[in-house]
């Protein structure tokens, strides 16, 4: 695996009713504007699970993933592709339902299925699936962006910038519709752990607005928090995403796993924090989510 483009661990918190803003304004507190060149070619990946509209919390939101788009074209990279691959039935369906494609096309980027081919072979350090082809624009890629929803996970704990990378590239070309069935759900932290040793995540931006909780990929409530994370670590952006739905790393075996591999930092001590503090993004997430503040890293 290439090294991130910035190797620290900066995570910036924001809070805005209008999601585009609040992706914006953690985009400026990071200065993440310096991490993109004329010579990068710039991979975004949605979360894009299943046939379904943002507003579920299931998908990331159209407008913000305009926003982001805008944001990279203010760089003017090389190339910025949006690349996606659904879960559960052909990525165009699921795009069209999400209208993800009339955002591509007004905004004239490139669009990669990453369902299907070209692939290369990736050996992953796991038992089951111990290998899996990956679309060849692995190896274009020099600066990857993981957008997506921060939930609650019912096999995985929770779900934020990995997992969306980890579960996103595979194709179910090869793994199946639903891509758990055919053996990624076997072992689906170690998994995720083996994915997240193999393709780097330069930008993470994690949104809670909505967020989903009680259960998920799909079958929870969403809850529109306001907030959004992002960073330069995506172990870290996963940390403090985790600590807003109750947990530390020890409670979700792929980030302890993803921290102890030295992929990231999942130690919020380590974390340089930006913007709104954990504390305080705390009490945000569970006023709106519980109806109660719950201040996990209250002082």
């Amino acid at each position: 695996m290439r090294m991130r483009r910035r190797n620290i661990s900066e995570v910036a918190i924001a809070k805005n009713d209008n999601e585009v803003v609040a992706i914006n304004d953690c985009l400026n507190l990071l200065d993440a504007g310096n991490m993109i060149n004329a010579q990068d070619v710039v991979v975004i990946t949605c979360n894009c699970v299943q046939q379904q509209k943002p507003e579920t919390g299931i998908v990331v939101g159209n407008e913000s993933l305009r926003g982001i788009i805008k944001f990279v074209k203010s760089k003017n990279p090389k190339r910025i592709i949006v690349a996606m691959g659904s879960g559960q039935k052909e990525t165009a369906e699921a795009i069209t339902a999400a209208g993800f494609d009339k955002i591509v096309s007004e905004e004239g980027v490139e669009f990669i299925d990453l369902n299907h081919g070209p692939f290369n072979r990736f050996d992953l350090n796991h038992d089951t699936p111990a290998a899996t082809n990956i679309n060849t624009i692995i190896n274009e890629m020099t600066f990857s962006i993981s957008f997506t929803q921060l939930k609650h996970h019912e096999e995985a704990t929770m779900s934020g910038a990995i997992k969306n990378i980890a579960l996103g590239w595979p194709p179910a070309e090869e793994h199946g519709y639903p891509k758990k069935n055919l053996g990624i759900h076997e072992n689906l932290h170690g998994f995720i752990t083996a994915m997240a040793q193999i393709i780097p995540i330069d930008l993470s931006i994690v949104s809670a607005s909505p967020a989903m909780i009680g259960t998920g990929p799909a079958k929870g409530i969403p809850k529109n928090t306001g907030l959004v994370l992002a960073g330069t670590d995506p172990v870290s952006v996963d940390t403090v995403g985790a600590r807003l739905l109750g947990f530390k790393p020890q409670g979700i075996h792929y980030l302890f796993e993803c921290g102890n591999k030295n992929l990231g930092i999942s130690n919020t001590d380590g974390i340089s924090m930006k913007g709104i503090s954990l504390q305080e993004a705390e009490t945000i997430f569970s006023s709106v989510a519980y109806g109660s503040q719950i201040a996990l890293d209250a002082k």
